[in-house]
């Protein structure tokens, strides 16, 4: 099965994590499909915090992948910013 989720990278006390799509039995930070965008917690100033292609995503849903529970809210959160800029 396919899932999306977050792989972590950056250094200790510094996260930042990619959004990827994966087979469910490979390791968090082991090899994967897709990358689909990034997320970065501790984004300061013009940092950007979450990129995500939204596209690409439901693309994988569509095939049948899953979200997991954190970029599920992140999806929710891109989506309701987007929303917000364009009105």
């Amino acid at each position: 099965m396919v899932v999306i989720r977050l792989a972590r990278a950056g250094s200790k006390k510094r996260p930042f994590y990619h959004v990827v799509a994966t087979d469910k039995r490979s390791a968090r930070d082991g090899k994967y499909i897709e990358a689909l965008g990034y997320f970065n917690p501790v984004a300061r100033g013009q940092e950007v915090r979450l990129k995500l292609e939204i596209a690409k995503i439901e693309d994988w849903q569509s095939k049948g992948a899953q979200l997991s529970e954190r970029v599920a809210s992140l999806v929710k959160e891109h989506k309701k910013a987007a929303e917000k800029t364009e009105a």
